[in-house]
């Protein structure tokens, strides 16, 4: 039974993540739905990692086990025709070993948070940022940023619902930057880790944003991270400004 990689994007816009449920919409089920009718085969998708409602992706990775050996350009055009018009796109499929899992073999996952920072709203991009009409310093974001690298306790930065045995995680990377398109002015966050706790990177986006205006200074970042004084963090970023952007797995 061949195992398939698969590489997907999506906009998590009309989805409530990306995990099945009984009555809501989840990109779970728009690819194992588009599975089935494709093959015939009532199939569970394993992802590398499981977005929130309104969170999108542009490289999120899933295995799927098919009883037929197909072709990988049949998979991936098939799956496509049935997922139309959906916004969920296959872009790749690839027969790997019966080891990979999209999931497990995971050694690093990369996210990335658009703050769009003007007066004016987004009109085009409304649902892929967090729209923030004051001024903030992407400068003194970037350094508060740095005080969260490392492997900590993110008790702070984590959902009460979050089921994660354990609220240590290793942070590899926070960068903060600001990119200018004409009128297009976005702060971008992009961060990489083993694995994050549940809302974390929504929950530091929204703490940096604070960092951005003068509210919080960059001991504070820290001092809330070490005393897990979560009552004094940020607002919880919006979902929509949230993309899953990519996995490593190891080279074998």
């Amino acid at each position: 039974m061949p195992r398939y990689k698969l590489v997907i994007e999506y906009d998590g816009a009309p989805f409530c993540g990306w995990q099945r449920q009984a009555d809501d919409p989840t990109v779970q089920a728009a690819l194992e739905t588009a599975v089935q009718r494709f093959s015939g085969e009532a199939v569970r998708l394993t992802c590398a990692g499981r977005t929130d409602a309104g969170v999108h992706a542009i490289n999120q990775v899933a295995h799927v086990d098919l009883a037929k050996d197909w072709r990988t350009d049949t998979v991936r055009d098939a799956l496509n025709a049935h997922l139309r018009p959906q916004p969920v796109a296959v872009i790749s499929a690839e027969i790997v070993p019966n080891d990979f899992d999209a999931r497990h073999s995971a050694i690093r996952r990369h996210y990335r948070y658009r703050i769009l920072n003007r007066r004016s709203p987004a009109a085009l991009t409304r649902a892929h940022v967090w729209h923030v009409p004051w001024p903030l310093d992407a400068g003194l974001m970037h350094t508060a940023a740095q005080r969260l690298l490392g492997h900590h306790d993110f008790s702070a930065f984590r959902a009460a619902e979050c089921q994660a045995k354990s609220p240590m995680r290793t942070l590899e990377q926070l960068d903060i930057t600001r990119a200018r398109m004409g009128q297009h002015e976005e702060i971008v966050i992009a961060t990489s880790a083993r694995s994050f706790l549940h809302h974390q990177v929504r929950a530091m986006a929204g703490t940096l944003m604070l960092a951005g205006c003068g509210r919080l200074s960059a001991d504070d970042v820290a001092e809330i991270l070490v005393t897990k004084a979560k009552h004094r963090c940020g607002p919880l970023a919006p979902a929509c400004g949230l993309t899953f952007v990519g996995v490593d797995y190891a080279e074998k």
